[in-house]
Order: structure tokens, then sequence, then C-alpha cells
């Protein structure tokens, strides 16, 4: 099999992709430059089969001088397997079309996931520098794909006859997908509007990266340094200590640094008692992208959303939100509206509740203030201290992030009969990295699991799965996944380990249920396989794992002392699932916000540039949010729709949410580690990925469509219903 076969290619061509140009001061013979150029790519990585255990990059050997050079070998061999598809003189068939196209781009498939993986790990200038150089190229090659007429025309003759064809599902899948995708990238647009087409596609990418870049470049160079010990009032010892290795690997020795990482923010808002303080950490992250300065994205933001609605209307859609929903479970933007016009009333009475709870405390403890965003973090805990006599000083030590790791393993072992072992001696690309092999429960392999969990300034924030290689069958044999998670947790501090958050806990078992449906993949073509969802339906195999975490046998399991050894007490159990609904109106409302912001920029019917503040400030009044929260993400720092993949897309978190709480419901029914309920869910939920419609699979699996109810009774907005667990007889 040559899946990374590198086809023989022009001298010329060589030459300008190795770089190896003669020196302008000697003569060089043909000869002696092919010379140059082989020895250029037999050193580059990337042009030969990875010689390592499974196949995981050699990443000790690839430099960052060889990523240009594998890119343009990669886009000028996609070109050619492309133009051999689309000059191909056999009639088009399935065979021949279709499915050489999803085989088509292998090497650059192979480079891409290496660099765009680390480049959100491992990023520096460098890095940064050559993904300005490659990312346009890789526009280029997309549009020249999606307009290549002759391809075109063949994809079209075999969609034409699509009712005729003896296809699998999959394949059926393959040939709706990949004509669909023709077709919205400006297959049928006029040579003028093609042109139009791929202008905006560059525009929209170059500002992509920019607002990246700045929020980055904000987001590190916010720093808030404490030179007296009393403004440390409340915060736990290992926050403390953590600030204090900030400030020392920042050049502030002897003081201690908060930053506007989530590790280190957060637990500042929750517990420092310094008013004042907690107002400016609050503001330097709400801020980000919003200061006078060379880094503001509010601008960069408004260009976006008018460049994607004139890419809307180019390709005939009414707005970018009905573009991208076209592909989503959600189908339109009025269906989004309804799913959060039903939940935002109840989640914004119940956020208006908890303010004014709040204010009482204040009120009582002789405040003379009224209660602000940046008070929010710091009594809803002294309130839920007060109220469940819990704190997460309390949990913390039963969570280390060791503890937790061997809970999630413990947790897809009873599920599935999947088992992980440690392996020092593979390849890795930073030491922080920790890499398990994965068997299933007949001992066969079934892929490689890697976690990367400390805060580095090479990273950007928060959480997330993705892989070096995702399985597949096509070429005739399974090959296997190379699966990573990637946190942002904080370093441990002396000998006391690393010990998680509740939410931290939480945020690990939601990324690895990203990776589970990564690691038993079960598809046949590359495209369709993993994660390859809707935005609106990938979440929901994370979200569903969140639940285990805790239930109190699982608990029991790994949920222990650091230090004694003492499994996490019954009672304190109890206490975390009493307060599991305590501040949801807060985080609902939140994040509703912010999915209300998305969706308005992306539902805009004109090409105007808006005001941002103008913009966001209508929204929030619109929909009568409450000056003491803000939205989870603010337009400057909103990289989920701005420099990722979620624009009209991060409604898709609370979407999922509706099939995470009924599948749920169906695990409590039937017993949270019932094989019949777990197999099934492997079957229809986590192996077939995007080979069917996620939404058929799931009435297989659930056996009909999922309600509303059921998240609304999990957060508390409804009245619960009493859930019966089946008895099973002998």
């Amino acid at each position: 099999m040559k899946r990374h076969f590198i086809a023989p290619v022009a001298l010329a061509t060589v030459i300008a992709l190795t770089g190896c140009q003669p020196a302008t001061t000697e003569k060089t013979t043909a000869v002696e430059q092919q010379s140059k150029t082989n020895t250029a790519e037999q050193t580059n990585p990337f042009f030969s089969d990875y010689n390592t255990p499974y196949g995981i990059p050699p990443f000790e050997q690839i430099k960052k001088a060889h990523y240009l050079p594998a890119f343009e070998h990669g886009i000028k061999l996609n070109r050619e397997e492309i133009n051999a598809i689309a000059n191909n003189s056999e009639a088009p068939t399935f065979e021949n079309t279709i499915e050489a196209m999803e085989k088509s781009g292998d090497f650059l498939t192979k480079v891409s996931n290496v660099f765009f993986g680390l480049t959100g790990s491992m990023s520096d200038d460098e890095m940064r520098t050559i993904a300005k150089e490659v990312s346009p190229k890789l526009a280029a090659l997309r549009d020249d794909i999606a307009l290549n007429e002759k391809l075109f025309a063949r994809v079209k003759a075999v969609y034409e006859q699509k009712d005729q064809l003896d296809l699998r599902v999959d394949q059926k899948t393959l040939l709706e997908k990949t004509y669909k995708n023709f077709a919205r990238g400006g297959a049928n647009l006029n040579d003028a509007d093609k042109a139009k087409l791929r202008e905006l596609n560059a525009q929209i990418t170059k500002l992509s990266l920019k607002f990246g870049e700045n929020l980055l470049a904000e987001t590190n160079n916010f720093e808030m340094v404490i030179d007296n010990k009393e403004d440390l009032a409340g915060l736990p010892d290992d926050i403390i200590a953590a600030a204090a290795e900030t400030a020392k690997a920042r050049g502030h020795e002897g003081k201690w640094v908060f930053t506007t990482h989530r590790p280190s923010k957060n637990p500042f808002l929750t517990y420092a008692e310094n008013r004042e303080l907690r107002e400016k950490i609050y503001k330097g992250y709400t801020m980000r992208g919003d200061n006078p300065n060379e880094f503001n994205n509010q601008k960069i933001a408004s260009e976006m959303a008018s460049l994607r609605y004139k890419k809307a209307q180019l390709l005939g859609y009414k707005t970018h939100a009905h573009f991208v929903l076209e592909n989503a479970t959600a189908k339109t933007p009025e269906n989004v509206f309804n799913l959060l016009d039903q939940v935002w009333p109840a989640a914004l009475q119940r956020a208006k509740e908890e303010r004014d709870d709040m204010q009482k405390m204040i009120d009582a403890e002789g405040g003379n203030f009224k209660v602000a965003a940046w008070d929010w973090w710091y009594y809803s805990e002294k309130i839920r201290k007060q109220r469940f006599d819990i704190d997460a000083s309390q949990t913390k030590p039963y969570f280390s992030l060791e503890a937790t790791l061997q809970g999630i393993f413990y947790t897809a072992n009873r599920l599935w009969g999947v088992t992980f072992k440690e392996r020092d001696d593979l390849p890795k690309y930073h030491p922080d990295v920790r890499t398990f092999e994965v068997t299933d429960k007949d001992g066969s392999f079934i892929g490689i699991y890697m976690v990367d969990n400390y805060v580095r300034k090479s990273k950007r924030g928060g959480a997330w799965m993705s892989s070096f290689r995702k399985q597949y069958k096509m070429y005739g044999e399974n090959v296997t996944p190379i699966i990573y998670n990637v946190t942002n947790f904080p370093r441990p501090v002396g000998d006391q380990p690393t010990l998680l958050t509740f939410d931290q806990a939480s945020t690990f078992f939601h990324e690895f249920g990203h990776a589970i449906q990564g690691l038993l993949s079960d598809g046949y073509y590359r495209s369709q396989t993993g994660t390859a969802l809707p935005r609106d339906y990938v979440e929901y195999p994370s979200q569903v794992m969140e639940n285990w975490m805790t239930e109190p046998e699982v608990l029991a399991n790994f949920a222990k002392h650091y230090q004694t050894g003492e499994v996490i007490p019954q009672a304190l159990v109890e206490k975390i699932q009493a307060s599991g609904k305590f501040n949801q109106g807060f985080g609902t409302v939140e994040y509703l916000a912010a999915a209300l912001l998305d969706m308005k920029w992306h539902s805009l019917e004109t090409a105007k540039l808006q005001d941002a503040h103008k913009l966001e400030k209508d929204l929030f009044t619109e929909i009568g949010l409450i000056d003491e929260i803000a939205p989870r993400y603010r337009t400057g720092y909103f990289s989920h729709i701005f420099s990722g993949g979620y624009s009209a897309g991060y409604y898709g978190y609370i979407w999922s949410n509706i099939y995470d709480a009924d599948t749920w419901l169906l695990f409590k029914e039937k017993g949270i580690f019932d094989q019949e309920t777990a197999q099934g869910y492997r079957k229809y939920v986590l192996e077939p990925g995007g080979s069917e419609d996620p939404t058929v699979l799931y009435r297989r699996f659930r056996g009909q469509d999922p309600k509303v109810e059921p998240l609304l009774e999990r957060r508390g907005f409804i009245a619960k219903k009493e859930v019966k667990k089946e008895v099973k007889k002998d």
C-alpha cells in the first residue's frame, strides 16, 4: 500500500519546492542540482514513511525548516492528483472520481496534521510566520479544487446517476457531501463570481489569522504583578505558589503574577478578597482585543462578518448563518433561535435570583456597593460554601491530575472494555506529553492516545482534541488513529501534584469524550471518521462523558486524597451532586449571550461594517442581559467564531446538550455501565462518525428524537421527573 507515495516531479519543480537553488557565483549542473534536491528530501521526515512505532510522527527529527518545502510539495502533488482525476478520459464513476478525490492529498494531510496540531500547542514567531505563508496557499488550493469546472462536471455526472448506483450508505453520504461541497464552494458560479469568491476567501483567511495572533498577544501580554502579600488574602496556597512560579518565569522574582489564562484568572476571581484587583484581572480578560493598541480585533471582526455576508450572498444564501446551518443538524437560524428562546427566559430569571442572593450577602456583610461582574465568582463561591458547605479547597485534594486521568480510563474500561498502557519510549513533541497504547477488550490494538496537560506560553488557551492521524480503511487495511488531548492545567509546584478544580476535572472528562470517539472510530473513508460531524452534534459525545465523573461509583474508584489515599467521603459526594444545579443561571446566561452574539454577527443582512460596541450593546439590551454578567466571549476575543470553525455554530454546545441529556436519561434508567446501552452507544454514536446522517443514527440508538425537557430539568429550570431505574431479573 502506498498511502504516502511521492510521484516523480520535474527537476525545476523539485528545485523550487526544496529551496535548493544553485549559488549565483558558480555553475551547477543538472545532475549536481538533482543530487542536492534528493539529499534535501532524504533529510526531511515528511518525504518518507515514518520509521517509528505505530507510525507516530518522528517529532524529534522534524525541524521548522521542513514545513514549507513539505507544504509546497504536498500542494503541488495534490494539484497533480486532482488534475489527473479531472482530465481522466474514462467516463466518470464513483471509483475514478469521488473515491479518487477522497484518496488524494495524502502527503498534504500528513504534513498538515503535524503542523496545525503543533501551532495550537507549540506556537512561536517562526511557526506563526509559516502559518501566514502557508494558509493563503492552502486556501487557494481549496478554491482551485472547488472551482475546477472539469472536476465538477465529473462529480455532477456521478451525482446525477446516484439512484442507479449500487452504493453503500457511507458511499452515498460521501457522494452527496462531495457534490454539495462543490456547490457550496462556488462551482455553479460564472467566472467573474468565481474570481470574487477567491478574493473573499483569501481576505477571510488573512483576517482570521490576524485575529488569532492579536488574541494570543493580548493574552500573553497581560500580567497582574502583586508585590504585597496582603493582596493575596483568600487565595489557596497552591494558587499562590503557582503565581510565584509564574512571576519567576516572567522575571518578577519574589513577587506573584496572575494572567488572563483561565487556571490563573478563574481562581483569583473566585477567592481573592481584594475587590479592586478582581476588577483589574476581570477587565484584563474581557477587554482582550478591545484595547486601544495594535492588537484590537473590533474592526477585524466587523470586516470578517461583512466578507462572510458577501460570500453567502454570492453563493445564493440569505446570510452567513443560513450558509453554515445548511450543513448542521439545526438546518436553519430559525431553529437555532427557537431552541435558545426556549432556554433563555428561564436561565435569565434564575440568574437574576442568583444576583439578588449575592446582593443580600454583600448587604449583610456591610458592603456598601452594588454587586458587579467581577464579584460574581467570588460571592457565588461564598454562597455555594454557605448553602452546601462545600468549596473547591475541599474537593481539589481528591482530584489530582493523575487520579482524574485514571478515573477516565476506569470509566472507558467499564463501558467498552478498552485499556490504556503508558509508553515512555514513543516519540513526543514536548516533554509534557504522555503517550498510551489503547487496546480493545479482545486485546486488539485500537490506537495511540496522547495527553498534553500543562499550561505554557506556546499554547493557545482552552482545551481540545485532535489527531495526528485519523482511522480509516480506504486502502484495504485498518489504519489506526493517533489521537491527542490538550489542556491548560497548572503545573505541579514542588512535590505537590497538580490538583484540579471540579470544573477542570470535568473538562478533562469532556475532552476525553472527543478522544474516545476518535479512538473507537470504525469507518472506511478518512473524511468521515472520528469527529467528522456537524458542529452542533460533535460536542454531544464529549458532553455525555462528563456525566460519569459525578457518579458515586466512579468517584469512589478514582477520587482519592492525594496525600492520604482516602476515598472521597460519601457526604462530600452528596454535596457535589446537590450543588450541581447551583449557579446554573449564570453559566447558562453567559453561554447563551455568547451564542446569541455569534448569531447576531452572522445573521446580518448587510455588508455594511458594524460598530462592534454598538452591535453588542443593542443585542444585550434586546435580550435583557443584566449588567452583572458579560457574555462568555465578547467580540474581541471570540476566537471560536473569528479564528476557529464555529462561526454561526457556537450555539452547538447547547444543541448537543439536548442529545447528551436525553442519552444520560437512558443510562440512568438502564444503569450507568449497562452493557447493552454502552455497546449501542458505541455502535451508533462513537464508531460511525460522519458516515451517515447522525440524527438517523441517534434514532437507531435511542429509538426516538431527543427532547429538550431533560436538558431543562438538568439545569434546574423545570421540575425534575423521577427516573425509574430498570431492575433486571435473573
